[in-house]
């Protein structure tokens, strides 16, 4: 059976992808900086960011998912000043530029790659990282695909925490529809084997919400006692911090049920 190899497979979104690979029957290859726990993939040791050890990850692979990315407002949980300013390169443009060298080298058959929606008007600079890997994609001799997904549930959910020691939460109103990894990762793997090439169709949750319905869900969620202060900006501001809807393929898992998924058993073991 061919090989899939997977970059980015310890990752939330990874992990979902790894799980769906395994159950539908294929053979697996984990690029990763240290092995994982699970037995019934193969693990291959290297780093993206270097190339150390990428050679010998793509040895008879037929099929590569690069879910790799470096974000550090992801990584944290949060935003610093810094991030208005730069974001590393070493893993989304030199990682991705390296991969399809060596892919196309090794006669790779297809790369699918993961990307985000709406980079073209997004300013922040990982933004800008994420579309200059996109475009290196694009320019690749080789068979490609790319995936663009919302952002996840999660990050929505490790950003909101920074909120909440504060009595009110300023919030912008606009439209923004994330989405759960296990449907991302169901809409992959569907892309990687369907036989379809180029621009795939992007995925984002099944909900068009504003960010205040939003916010106020998780506080509901969270059984805080919190005001949110809504707060108008322009579609152009919106789209340039990333807040977009996406007019793709839908998930199934709504924000209110994966929130009571991640905080009713919490609340109920207290």
């Amino acid at each position: 059976m061919a090989l899939t190899l997977l970059t980015g497979g310890t990752g939330h979104l990874g992990q979902d992808i790894v799980q769906r690979l395994v159950r539908d029957g294929h053979r697996v290859r984990v690029f990763a900086r240290s092995p994982g726990v699970r037995s019934d993939v193969e693990w291959a040791s290297g780093d993206l960011a270097t190339g150390v050890g990428l050679r010998e990850a793509l040895r008879d692979v037929d099929t590569v998912i690069n879910a790799a990315t470096f974000s550090p407002i992801a990584r944290r949980g949060g935003v610093r000043p810094v991030d208005f300013f730069r974001s590393p390169s070493a893993v989304d443009v030199e990682g991705t530029e390296r991969l399809l060298s060596l892919g196309l080298e090794m006669s790779v058959r297809h790369v699918l790659h993961v990307s985000i929606v709406g980079l073209e008007a997004a300013t922040l600079p990982y933004a800008r990282v994420k579309l200059a890997g996109e475009r290196l994609v694009r320019a690749s001799a080789l068979q490609w695909s790319i995936v663009r997904a919302m952002p996840f549930y999660y990050l929505l959910d490790s950003l909101l925490s920074g909120l909440a020691w504060l009595p009110i939460w300023p919030v912008p109103t606009t439209q923004f529809n994330p989405v759960d990894t296990s449907d991302v990762a169901d809409h992959v793997v569907t892309c990687a084997f369907d036989g379809g090439r180029g621009e795939r169709a992007e995925i984002g949750g099944p909900e068009d919400l504003s960010l205040v319905a939003l916010a106020g869900q998780y506080r509901d969620a969270r059984r805080l006692n919190r005001k949110i202060l809504p707060l108008t900006v322009s579609e152009a501001k919106a789209q340039g911090m990333g807040f977009v809807v996406s007019r793709g393929v839908r998930g199934r898992l709504c924000w209110a049920d994966w929130l009571r998924r991640r905080y009713f058993s919490a609340q109920s073991a207290a």
